[in-house]
């Protein structure tokens, strides 16, 4: 599909000193890679956790397809809306416990080595398990990958890494939205929106 996954539209989100954001207005596009730049305190996370209602706004509304995400069932939105944070999250067991049944077809996707699949999640490094929470991730086959600073916590190498594979995601047709404060991936990005204080 073309235009608009995503419309924020007089988004406000109050804090407890007044309104970390208010009159916020973008529009997410279908296809390609979104990177959402600004700095520390600006709500950019907040932003992406309005996407499948880990958090609603205040004022305003937020539209998947057209629809306000609050006309959705929530287990159908964030099975279609995936996020990802920037410090990994491994459940219990192995990596295969994690992913499911397509991990044999999915660790290779993220740059893993299908014989992983069997390690436990908790043994992987910090690369290895955003790289296992990805796959977690695309397993559901959403329509959308949320990803806030996914290189954040990780070393130069793993970093690239995870930058080629978001990119390469996002030239596969998925609607990939990233939060970064690394202007270089901001760079990368087909389309850019900046939330300022």
């Amino acid at each position: 599909m073309g235009g608009p996954r995503f419309e924020f539209r007089d988004v406000r989100i109050d804090g407890d000193d007044g309104p970390i954001i208010e009159g916020f207005w973008a529009e997410i596009d279908a296809n390609g890679l979104t990177a959402m730049i600004g700095p520390s305190g600006a709500g950019k996370t907040t932003l992406l956790r309005l996407l499948n209602r880990l958090d609603d706004p205040d004022g305003g509304a937020v539209l998947f397809e057209d629809r306000d995400v609050r006309e959705y069932d929530v287990l159908e939105l964030r099975r279609r809306v995936q996020s990802v944070g920037q410090v990994p999250v491994t459940f219990p067991g192995t990596v295969a416990d994690n992913v499911g049944p397509d991990v044999a077809e999915l660790l290779p996707r993220v740059g893993l080595d299908a014989a992983l699949a069997s390690r436990e999640a908790d043994r992987l490094s910090v690369g290895e398990a955003q790289r296992m929470c990805l796959a977690r991730s695309l397993a559901l086959r959403p329509d959308v990958l949320a990803l806030d600073e996914p290189t954040s916590a990780l070393d130069t190498a793993s970093k690239g890494g995870i930058e080629r594979l978001v990119r390469d995601l996002a030239n596969s047709g998925l609607t990939v939205i990233m939060v970064t404060h690394d202007p270089r991936e901001a760079e990368m990005a087909d389309h850019v929106i900046e939330v300022r204080p």
